[in-house]
């Protein structure tokens, strides 16, 4: 009687899963099942960071300082759009994605594969705001255990974010000014 029970109940959540799915959907396809498999990845990814700091005895601060809050934005923002966006990580999304075309300077447009499932990884790492979710997590657990390692990296990273502003500004005033 509980196999019963319990393939009732399998069979229920399945329905249910399914009624929501759709009803949600309003007619596209969505992967549901996809995002739900990458919250619980992004899950497990913050709780071993979580585990590790706490296992190496490391104190939170109070709060966090300002500026590594700024700096972290910063070294974030340039590390998702590098490596959701750049030409030159583009063989690390090729098996999720599919090229379109240029998309800025030195960025590419690419959509998501839909084939095997590859849907919704093509989708987070094509998205500088999906990928910053990530990076800010690591970045915050990497200024945790390692801060001078971290913040070097950082800085770095918010020094190509302020080159690539002035080779954008550059390029704007030298349109402006010869036509």
């Amino acid at each position: 009687m509980s196999t019963a029970v319990g393939h009732g109940l399998a069979g229920r959540l399945n329905g249910f899963l399914r009624g929501t799915k759709q009803n949600y959907s309003a007619g596209h396809e969505r992967p549901l099942g996809g995002y739900l498999t990458a919250m619980a990845g992004f899950g497990a990814y913050t709780a071993a960071w979580a585990t590790l700091v706490r296992l190496r005895g490391r104190p939170l601060p109070e709060r966090p300082a300002p500026e590594d809050v700024v700096l972290t934005a910063v070294a974030a923002f340039r590390l998702s759009r590098l490596l959701s966006k750049a030409a030159v990580t583009s063989p690390l999304r090729a098996p999720f994605t599919r090229y379109v075309g240029p998309q800025g300077p030195a960025e590419l447009h690419e959509e998501a594969r839909t084939d095997e499932g590859k849907d919704t990884v093509g989708e987070l790492v094509t998205c500088p705001f999906c990928t910053s979710v990530w990076m800010v997590s690591t970045l915050t657990a990497g200024q945790l255990l390692w801060p001078r390692a971290t913040r070097t990296a950082m800085g770095a990273l918010a020094a190509l974010a302020g080159a690539d502003a002035l080779q954008l500004t550059y390029a704007a005033l030298v349109d402006k000014t010869t036509g």
